[in-house]
Order: C-alpha cells, then structure tokens, then sequence
C-alpha cells in the first residue's frame, strides 16, 4: 500500500490504528473525528483535521489516500464504512500489526484492525470491519464474521462460528464447534460450551445467559 491513510475516528483503537501504520512504515495524513473538541489536536505528532463527513477531506479519499475506519462502536462503525461506499466508492483498509501472525491459507477481509500478537490460523476466516485486539487467537477454520469484536487474549477455537456484529470480551474461550449468534455478547473472562442465540448475552465459567 503505496498511499498514505486517514483514519475515520480519534478515540478508542484510533491511537493503536495509527501505531499499526507506522510498525508498517505507512504514513497516516490525519484523523477525522466528530468531536469537534478535538479538531486541531494532534496524536503523536497527526492531526486531527476535522469532521468525518466533512467533503472537503473526503475526496483525497480514494484518488490521493487511502481510508480506515477506527471507530468502536458498530452502528457509527458501519455508518461510516457505508458513507466511504457511496460518496467515494472505495472500501476501508486493513490495520494489521507487523507483530500479528496471519497463516497464508486463512481469509481476510476489508476494514479489519488486528492488534499484535493476534493469530490467525490456517483456513480461517475473519469478515470485514472486524476488531481484534492484542494476542486474540482465531484457530484453524474458524469463521468470523462482519463486525465482530474479539478482546485482548481471547481464544476462539476450531471450527467455531462467530456471527456478524457479536461482541466477545477479553480472555474468553469458546471451545471447537460452537456457533456465536448474530449481536450476540459473550462476557469478559467467560468459557462456552454451548451454542449462543442471536441477541443473547451470556457470561461465566461455563457461560449461563444474563436474564434482563
């Protein structure tokens, strides 16, 4: 990747997005953030240069950089990955830490932040616009879909099925063949060993749904 990357989002995995681009010697132009308290800003030595639905800064997108989204939660997340479809016609890059390992036989989408440390294994799959932070492991054919986000030192076993928009918190385990539904939310820390339903929020050692 040639040009240089402006990052949609100042907050939250921003600041670990533009030290991925720098590990890869990827210059990163600037930051555009709604908060507009953080216009003029700067995060180690970039700036924050404006709003990301400002025109004025999104057509360089496509013809003179490069675009990643680094915005925590999904809704503004996929808001803003719909936004760079229609109005510039391109789709996000991938963040993926020098110190990450990615087998050469598993699958990878647009848009994906992934943190050093993080493996993925052979034959898996990860979607578009995924979240895995710092030594998550995605073992061998295991699916990930779009929008999911994976926590710090999570372990997502073989053959597993995550489904898109499911959220899986720091040090979970899910054992080999279990299904994650769509939007569904697994707790920090948690073990399962059963299948989670779409929209289901479960959490423990082994992992009960949290009844609301």
């Amino acid at each position: 990747m040639d040009k240089p990357v402006i990052i949609l989002g100042a907050k939250g995995i921003a600041h670990p997005a533009l030290e991925i681009f720098n590990s890869n010697q990827i210059i990163v132009y600037g930051f555009l953030e709604e908060d507009e308290k953080l216009h003029g800003n700067e995060i180690n030595v970039v700036p924050v240069l404006g709003h990301p639905e400002d025109d004025g800064y999104l057509k360089l997108i496509g013809k003179k950089c490069e675009a990643f989204v680094a915005v925590d939660d999904n809704k503004y997340r996929k808001f803003l990955v719909e936004l760079l479809n229609e109005r510039r016609k391109v789709q996000p890059v991938n963040a993926v830490h020098e110190r990450a390992y990615i087998s050469t036989d598993a699958a990878i989408g647009h848009g994906n932040f992934i943190n050093a440390n993080s493996h993925i294994g052979a034959g898996a799959k990860i979607g578009n616009h995924c979240i895995i932070h710092s030594g998550a492991i995605v073992e061998h054919q295991a699916e990930v879909g779009d929008f999911v986000q994976l926590g710090a030192g999570s372990v997502v076993n073989s053959n597993v099925t995550i489904k898109e928009g499911a959220f899986i918190g720091s040090g979970v385990v899910i054992v080999s063949g279990i299904t994650i539904g769509k939007d569904a939310r697994v707790g920090a820390g948690s073990v399962v060993i059963a299948d989670v339903k779409d929209g289901e929020t479960v959490f423990g050692n082994p992992a009960a749904p949290i009844r609301k």
